[in-house]
């Protein structure tokens, strides 16, 4: 017995010997990419700002120099590239349109890591570029739907010679899934409660195909969204509409020729070739004089945060709306704490409320827009859509002075549901037996071991229809519309930028930056010069997102990552998390540019 303790002991002390060698390691580690990257980045006199999708996630708020590959393997490949925002990235190409030291903007956009309408900002920035006179010149080898929509905003477009590129100009596509039939098979049954006809978060579990409503509302999405990209491709390219639509419908865009002959692109080019147009447009003979400027040394060493007396803060609200203080999504308690501060900060002046958020809990939905109302008696509140601004995103933003959104925004969604599984069945399946004892009649109706009876369904249906009529209210209340109206358009439906401004859901099809300038003025600032503009939360330092890695577990991939089933993954990771008797509102899913 003393040999097994002693033996015990030994291989607790080298563990934690081991722990501590490892944590110091990843200290030295770390204070060497904070030594290496602390001075200022350098830059060419002269250059061709390189505008290089492949190279950084375009997010919502830029994110501090990556970790240096070996430490990044070591804590799980946490952040391998950086992340710049989108509002960053928007001001480094206003800087470049005036820098005499930048020659032109060459834009690479395959391989971009990007919302869609975060890709709309930019193009949109892009064209301010081109507007100042310079050129912004394209090369792609592989065109998709986003890169070739950001792609038409150039001057010219050159196309790699060589076939066997992926070319994906298809249109853009929604896929569901609905498991309804093997959940039946192993036993899991979801009890699904929701108002809206349309609102579709859940009914993957209960169906096995799509509701007529939920098909409705996606083709209608699909539609105006590509309805957006096309018609700016099309002007861009002096290509009709439908011309270019019946190109893509019948796949006469295979080899970079048939891009070529159709006016999709206005040269094909070798390597070789392109570096020679490109030294020919910076007017030098030599590629060694040709200096590419990366993009995101470019945004670092020009764009600066500087916070003034007079401020414009942009609050970003990015993910899932949950309670608590996490860093990660949308907290309630950290964000209202953030809203409190700026509330009470005398330097800042006015504030956007910049949405990214497709919901999440019902709760912290409210508690948020308690503290955004408080906020808003005292300063002016803008909001600005990304990507989504959907359900609970839409609850807590919706009261705000002016709401601006892309064309391509996901929002509306105005409808609640709560998911509740029950896996009797399997419990039965498996041989175990299960047996409650409780204090009361319903002590055990969130044990997930049995269905709801009518009372308690009626009593969760009550919840949900209470909700859904306080959304409703609120929104008509924002807005100015009678309920019924609200009613109408919501029902859990989603809706495109461009077709919620037909419904009176936001005021105007509008950037991040119109919206600074919005809030700005009615702060009675009418010239950028009067003004600063600061982002708030402040991101993760680099030494914070490893602290918050060592503090967490790292999800081991799935094993459908990388089959056309990947995006279960998510979908059962949804089923596990949702809280027995928790009411959200909430989008169904999520979109991808690819």
């Amino acid at each position: 017995m003393k040999d097994f303790v002693k033996t015990m002991l030994a291989v607790i002390c080298g563990y934690i010997v081991l722990k501590l060698i490892g944590f110091l390691f990843l200290l030295i580690m770390f204070g060497s990419a904070v030594a290496a990257g602390g001075g200022k980045v350098s830059l060419p006199k002269e250059g061709v700002l390189d505008l290089d999708l492949s190279t950084f996630t375009l997010a919502e708020q830029t994110e501090e120099s990556p970790m240096p590959t070996g430490l990044a393997s070591l804590t799980g490949g946490f952040q391998m590239v950086p992340a710049i925002g989108v509002r960053d990235a928007v001001e480094a190409l206003k800087v470049a349109a005036n820098d005499p030291s930048i020659q032109y903007v060459l834009l690479r956009a395959d391989g971009l890591s990007a919302g869609m309408a975060d890709v709309e900002e930019l193009r949109k920035a892009l064209q301010t570029v081109r507007q100042s006179g310079k050129a912004v010149v394209a090369y792609t080898d592989g065109p998709g739907n986003g890169s070739y929509y950001l792609s038409t905003v150039a001057d010219k477009i050159y196309m790699g010679s060589q076939h066997g590129g992926n070319n994906m100009l298809l249109g853009i596509s929604s896929t569901s899934y609905y498991l309804k039939d093997i959940l039946d098979k192993l036993g899991v049954h979801v009890q699904l409660i929701r108002h809206g006809k349309y609102k579709s978060a859940g009914e993957m579990f209960i169906r096995n195909s799509s509701s007529p409503e939920n098909r409705e509302q996606n083709q209608q999405l699909v539609n105006s969204i590509w309805s957006a990209f096309i018609g700016e491709m099309s002007a861009a390219r002096e290509i009709p509409v439908d011309q270019l639509n019946s190109l893509i419908d019948n796949l006469a865009l295979n080899f970079p020729e048939d891009f070529l002959e159709n006016g999709l692109v206005d040269a094909l080019v070798s390597h070789e070739e392109l570096v020679e147009k490109l030294c020919t447009l910076a007017q030098v003979e030599d590629v060694k004089q040709l200096h590419l400027v990366p993009f995101v040394d470019y945004t670092l060493a020009k764009v600066q945060h500087l916070p003034g007396r007079n401020q414009v803060a942009v609050l970003h609200m990015s993910g899932d709306i949950v309670e608590g203080r996490e860093y990660t999504d949308v907290a309630a308690d950290r964000f209202v704490t953030e809203i409190d501060n700026l509330r009470k900060d005398a330097n800042v002046k006015a504030v956007v409320l910049r949405v990214n958020s497709p919901g999440g809990s019902v709760s912290a939905s409210v508690k948020i827009r308690r503290a955004l109302d408080l906020l808003q008696k005292e300063k002016p509140l803008v909001a600005s859509y990304g990507n989504y601004a959907a359900s609970g995103g839409y609850w807590i933003s919706n009261g705000c002075e002016h709401i601006f959104a892309d064309a391509t925004t996901i929002t509306g969604s105005i409808g609640v549901f709560s998911m509740i599984p029950e896996f009797g069945a399997v419990t039965k399946k498996v041989g175990v037996g299960i047996e409650s004892v409780g204090s009361n009649k319903h002590s055990d109706m969130f044990s997930l071991m049995r269905p709801f009876d009518k009372q308690e369904l009626a009593y969760m249906q009550a919840s949900v229809e209470d909700i859904y009529d306080s959304f409703v209210g609120l929104v008509a209340a924002s807005r100015n519309m009678t309920v019924p109206d609200v009613d109408a358009i919501a029902q859990g439906r989603v809706w495109s930028g461009d077709d919620a401004l037909k419904i009176g859901l936001v005021d105007a099809i509008g950037t991040l930056e119109d919206a600074v300038a919005y809030a700005a003025a009615l702060a009675d600032y009418h010239s950028s010069d009067e003004y600063t503009v600061c982002d708030y939360p402040e991101p993760l330092t680099m030494f914070q997102q490893l602290m918050m890695q060592f503090g967490s577990t790292t999800d081991e991939p799935s094993i459908l990552t990388g089959t056309p089933f990947e995006a279960l993954g998510p979908a059962v990771a949804s089923l596990k998390a949702n809280q027995p008797g928790v009411i959200y509102a909430r989008l169904p899913y999520a979109m991808d540019i690819r």
